[in-house]
């Protein structure tokens, strides 16, 4: 569908607005290191209906056309959870599988929001493979959406987590898989997509820093905020980079300016699986920086936690516009949960909720169920629950699956010269066996006429 939002970008740490060039990921002209933001040229949102899917934000979407497929979170009122809790007004916003209430992601995961919206900002005539780095999750979104929709993509993930690459179809051959090898974490994908987009065949689909990524994730916000009436008073999300809680923020400022629902700053409760907490440490010690941490230590805590999704060893948390500046700016905290107290929260959930939730959406639920008893949330506090993946149980049970396979694996801290030679033989190969593909099929319909 041919959706243009008129938009344009600024720079988080001075100011200046610029024109979007088509895949502007960092400020014009500037030295110091800033995210950048949309500026849309609606100021208030007006929702398009439910047939546009995740595109119904579009007011506020840095997009070039809708694609097929999406889905919106859904936000509601809850009853169960909220009885066990003593809460009054706890809203969960849930993006999954969940026909019943209307969420129909059917990877179950609301990096759908991302992948959507950023493939929405790609333009249609684009030659190059968009390069993504994901600890699971983001994966699926960006191998799912870029499949149905025709859009080469190559995925870069640690090899212990390619059992997160599910589907329920086997996927478009324009998708392909390169991974660092078990043992390795987040940061070493990364690693080997950035050697990837040293290439002109590749370009980085950018993190954090795509404004794209950021107000797609922040529909979760704008789906509660519209349902409810007004901002709410506390967001509850697990975090491994914080962008959701970023793209959070930046949507409460929206909608601030919008005018409809009230002038609060919502807080940010953000979590973290215990022992892996590189963003707890920082906030606790009030600095901007990241605090040092050996990779070998790191990787060890990463194999411990069950929320593998939350493993970014290098988040954007210190960046002018990051994690830090929201929180500073919004107020809130970053809360802990081990795997026993998510495991039971997850248990609680589709106990009272009657759906089964991801673990990091179990390590949120974790910490909120500690705030009500430390008494930190009241009875009447108007909360937002970010369930950020569910009913993937479910979808499994329902449906056939099929893997992604990884075309290649590479070890640890390899050297930039062998992973392009190693890429650009691979794509040489891909682009050959194409090729023979069209020719045959060419021929065969040449026979057929005969």
């Amino acid at each position: 569908i041919d959706i243009h939002t008129t938009y344009n970008l600024m720079s988080v740490a001075t100011g200046n607005v610029f024109k979007d060039k088509g895949w502007d990921l960092d400020p014009e002209n500037e030295k110091t290191a800033s995210l950048i933001r949309a500026i849309y040229d609606k100021p208030q949102l007006n929702l398009k209906n439910n047939s546009y899917g995740l595109y119904k934000f579009s007011d506020w979407l840095p997009i070039k056309r809708a694609l097929m497929g999406s889905s919106s979170p859904i936000t509601y009122k809850s009853k169960g959870l909220a009885k066990y809790l003593k809460l009054n007004n706890l809203y969960i916003t849930f993006s999954g599988y969940w026909p019943e209430i209307g969420a129909t992601m059917k990877t179950c995961s609301f990096k759908e929001t991302e992948a959507f919206s950023v493939c929405g900002r790609i333009n249609s005539n684009e030659k190059r493979i968009l390069v993504v780095a994901s600890a699971g999750n983001t994966a699926r979104a960006f191998a799912q959406v870029c499949s149905e929709n025709n859009i080469p993509l190559l995925l870069s993930v640690p090899e212990d987590n390619i059992n997160a690459l599910w589907f329920d179809k086997p996927l478009n051959d324009c998708v392909k898989l390169i991974c660092s090898k078990s043992g390795s974490d987040y940061f070493d994908a990364i690693h080997l997509s950035n050697i990837a987009c040293q290439m002109s065949k590749f370009y980085a689909e950018g993190g954090a820093k795509n404004v794209a990524r950021r107000d797609g994730m922040g529909t979760t916000m704008l789906s509660a905020t519209t349902t409810i009436g007004e901002i709410p008073e506390y967001y509850f999300q697990a975090v491994g980079s914080g962008t959701g809680a970023i793209a959070a923020w930046e949507a409460n400022l929206r909608f601030i300016e919008d005018g409809r629902f009230g002038n609060r700053k919502m807080n940010l409760m953000v979590s973290q699986n215990y022992p892996f907490k590189p963003i707890y440490d920082a906030w606790k010690a009030n600095s901007r920086e990241l605090l040092p941490i050996n990779d070998d230590e790191a990787r060890k805590q990463v194999e411990i936690i069950d929320a593998k999704v939350l493993s970014n060893r290098k988040p954007p948390y210190g960046i002018i516009g990051g994690l830090f500046d929201a929180m500073k700016d919004a107020g809130g905290d970053v809360l802990l949960s081990t795997n026993e107290e998510a495991k039971e929260a997850a248990t609680l959930f589709e106990k009272t909720e009657g759906i089964d939730i991801h673990p990091a959406a179990a390590v949120a639920t974790a910490t909120l169920i500690n705030e009500v008893k430390n008494k930190t949330i009241l009875e009447d506090s108007l909360i937002m629950l970010n369930i950020t993946g569910g009913g993937e149980q479910r979808f499994k049970d329902e449906n056939e699956l099929f893997y992604l396979k990884p075309s290649l694996v590479f070890d640890m801290n390899p050297k930039e010269e062998d992973v392009k030679k190693i890429l650009q033989f691979s794509l040489w190969r891909l682009e050959a066996q194409i090729q023979w593909e069209r020719d045959q099929l060419n021929q065969l319909f040449v026979d057929l006429a005969r």
